[in-house]
């Protein structure tokens, strides 16, 4: 596809970038809450490990989820430097950069969803461990997954100010929506640094801070595949940008 087919195809660019995001979306919602929140119990190591071994498949299948859901990462970055490089390059770079922090993070912390495989497995080896040493170091593991996905978040908070920040100047993507992912931004970071700073503060607004999150990153996401851009307005944009 060569970039005079791009510049042609902004529509097709959003839609496509909008299904990749609603796998995104439904693939994070797959592995937190119908894998590891289901599972995990908290303040239990013995029962947690009983679940996750009770339910081996079902976590590998969540684990399997998350990476992918990280693969769509990339081809979605891709998206949305061609839809915004008209707008401002150089943010459009600095929320793509932010993104691949982000994503290289969120994938090295899925190591601790082996962990519990590895140690609750039975091997020989593991015979200098008693059980409940075992099942300990399996649910530190999972406090570790945890505590990693919410610095992996600080980043893509600050992602999704800046990509908010792009669509509310766009011209061709309504405004709201960019509001919509400046308030998703500051939420994921408040409840990011939240869980590094106050623990217990953090307990205490989840989920209920994350609602506002799935509402403006749905209404993203359903936005570019139903309504997609302004051909119109992108055209102009990218008009302008090429003879700056």
């Amino acid at each position: 596809m060569t970039n005079r087919t791009l510049e042609m195809s902004p529509q097709t660019l959003a839609r496509i970038g909008g299904v990749i995001y609603l796998v995104i979306i439904v693939s994070g919602i797959f592995g937190e809450l119908f894998v590891r929140d289901a599972l995990f119990v908290s303040g239990d190591a013995a029962t947690t490990a009983s679940h996750i071994m009770g339910s081996e498949l079902r976590w590998r299948i969540g684990i399997a989820g998350d990476l992918f859901m990280h693969v769509c990462d990339v081809p979605l970055m891709l998206v949305y430097y061609i839809l915004f490089k008209p707008v401002n390059r150089h943010l459009t770079l600095l929320a793509i950069l932010f993104n691949v922090v982000q994503t290289a993070v969120l994938v090295a912390t899925k190591m601790n969803l082996f962990m519990p495989l590895f140690l609750l497995g039975g091997a020989p080896y593991l015979g200098a461990f008693e059980p409940a040493q075992l099942q300990a170091f399996s649910y530190l593991s999972l406090k570790m997954d945890n505590y990693g996905f919410g610095v992996g978040l600080i980043f893509f908070g600050f992602e999704c100010l800046v990509l908010g920040y792009l669509i509310f100047r766009s011209g061709f993507l309504p405004r709201f929506l960019g509001v919509f992912m400046e308030i998703v931004g500051i939420c994921y970071l408040v409840n990011s640094f939240a869980l590094i700073l106050s623990p217990a503060f953090a307990g205490a607004i989840s989920p209920a801070i994350l609602v506002p999150c799935f509402i403006g990153e749905s209404s993203l996401c359903l936005w570019l595949i139903v309504k997609g851009v302004d051909p119109k307005r992108w055209n102009e944009r990218a008009a302008l940008a090429a003879q700056s």
